[in-house]
């Protein structure tokens, strides 16, 4: 079967086609910006409209690639920027979340969907469960990107959305192997998900290491960008090969290769890269919300009325479940903490690591769904029992989310009046000061005219930082020459040094390397 197989006999051309969608995603993602709400919940809106626009192309994807097409790059691109000093710093919320939350929420939905159709065998609900159970980070972080939340929950819900995806697809596709298989015990898959489970990391860390040897080498920025989707998807593609789990390893893969990218990757390689992927990650957002769309026309229109109408209760039954098993564990995992703290029992380092009954609200309502669950929607095969009911609640789901809570969730922190006391912009304040003071002590011996107005510039710089301790963003635009890339290489180097010891972030360190590209490309670098 062809990955992409277009029915024929539409008024308009495949191509054509594509053009239509991509500039009307374009359309809805400005307005969503424009209103303040996430984008993908009116590229939900919009493919669940497709379904009913006549004369639309209906799309068949081999399921076989839709989740090393879907999720592989977008999990590479999450992971890249997550910074492993916040992991560990909220390894427990962000794990509860991972393994209690996904669980219940598999089991919660497993029930529901058993219970309303007896006859649906319990691995087919489980695996159903599994596809619901992780909330997507991209509808979230567009409304937390509008709103100053305070930081750490930012990172436990970005940590949250990075792991769960590999908790989920484990159980889902046990329960796909057991459906498969028609019987199988766990004494018999436990020790081979185990032994996966630890080479994913291994073989992740293994092409962390070994790949960005042979990356290196490739200095044009096309050439370079082409072998850096190429090798993504090889490394899924082994991963699945190999029997190992291709989320795991992908994250331990873009974790590893994002600690030396910024010493091996040059500037005028690094701002193109950056862009591309921010456009690849769209796109396949777009595809994905459009070609569930597109199957959801051919299963209604094979439903009688009274099917169609069970579906639909089913669907907002599963719903309410994915909310309320999320906000149900949130709640108890709270006040667990509360009442263990009250008691002596438990002593966090910082009291405020333990969320408000507000934040805690939050937290639970930024459980949107997204492209994980429709790509693991769409990557069961054609004969799985209730495929159709499975992928209709899927897309149900994605997309009741994505309204109720995407539409609700800036409301709601705004009448919390939560805040952020901008602990990055405090990182990149003092990382900005200590990289300009580097940069100056490289030109400080030389004698020529040119340094000392570089030497001039950069004072002037470190004045801004010392007068702004939440870092306001210098301009940056100085003298294209030699000098000025020796001090942006010294500014680089110390930078390095603040991520590696922990003094700063990612996040922190992302912006001043960002900074110092822009100022290396303007001096030709």
């Amino acid at each position: 079967m062809a990955p992409l197989t277009p029915v024929l006999g539409t008024n308009l051309s495949t191509f054509e086609w594509i053009i239509v969608l991509l500039l009307g995603a374009v359309a809805l993602s400005a307005l969503a910006r424009r209103i303040k709400v996430p984008y993908p919940t009116f590229l939900a809106i919009g493919g669940a409209l497709i379904a009913f626009v006549p004369d639309s192309p209906t799309w068949t994807l081999d399921p076989n690639l839709a989740l090393a097409l879907f999720v592989a790059p977008v999990l590479l691109d999450a992971a890249f920027d997550t910074s492993l000093r916040d992991l560990r710093k909220n390894w427990v919320p962000v794990s509860t979340l991972v393994v209690a939350a996904v669980g219940l929420t598999t089991a919660g939905v497993a029930y529901v969907a058993h219970r309303l159709f007896p006859d649906m065998p319990w691995a087919a609900a489980v695996a159903l469960g599994a596809i619901v159970a992780p909330p997507d980070a991209a509808a979230a972080v567009a409304i937390l990107s509008q709103v100053k939340l305070p930081y750490r929950m930012v990172k436990v819900l970005e940590g949250e959305s990075l792991l769960n995806d590999a908790s989920a697809l484990l159980i889902y596709r046990i329960a796909v192997g057991a459906v498969v298989m028609e019987h199988l015990k766990w004494s018999e898959v436990a020790p081979t998900i185990a032994l996966g489970l630890v080479g994913s990391v291994v073989a992740g860390l293994v092409a962390g290491r070994i790949i960005p040897l042979f990356m290196e080498r490739v200095k044009e920025a096309p050439s370079a960008i082409i072998v850096q989707f190429a090798t993504t998807f090889l490394v899924w593609i082994a991963a699945e090969h190999l029997g190992l789990s291709g989320i795991l390893t992908i994250v331990v893969y873009a974790m590893t290769i994002a600690r030396s990218a910024g010493q091996r990757v040059p500037a005028r390689l690094r701002v193109p890269s950056y862009a591309v992927w921010e456009t690849m990650v769209f796109v396949l957002n777009v595809l994905a919300f459009m070609l569930i769309g597109m199957q959801m026309r051919p299963i209604w229109t094979r439903l009688d009325t009274d099917v169609r109408w069970e579906y639909c209760v089913a669907a907002a039954w599963i719903l309410a479940t994915v909310i309320l098993v999320r906000l149900a564990w949130i709640t108890f995992y709270r006040t667990t903490l509360r009442v263990l703290m009250a008691n002596g029992i438990y002593h966090p380092k910082d009291p405020n690591q333990v969320a408000s009954p507000k934040g805690g609200l939050i937290i639970s309502w930024c459980g949107m769904r997204g492209l994980v669950t429709l790509a693991t929607a769409f990557a069961l095969p054609e004969n799985f029992p209730y495929r159709d009911f499975v992928v209709f609640i899927a897309f149900a789901v994605v997309l009741g989310s994505l309204v109720i809570q995407g539409l609700t969730l800036r409301p709601l922190i705004l009448a919390f009046g939560l805040k952020d006391d901008d602990p990055v912009g405090i990182e990149v304040a003092r990382a900005r000061a200590i990289a300009y003071r580097a940069a100056l002590d490289a030109i400080e011996d030389d004698p020529s005219e040119e340094a000392e107005i570089l030497r001039l510039e950069y004072r002037a710089v470190l004045m801004q930082a010392d007068d702004d301790p939440h870092g306001g963003i210098a301009n940056g635009e100085l003298p294209a020459d030699p000098l000025r890339r020796r001090a942006i290489e010294a500014a680089r180097k110390s930078i390095f040094a603040l991520r590696a010891t922990e003094v700063i972030g990612d996040d922190a360190f992302h912006r001043i390397e960002e900074e110092l590209d822009r100022a290396e490309l303007s001096a030709g670098g």
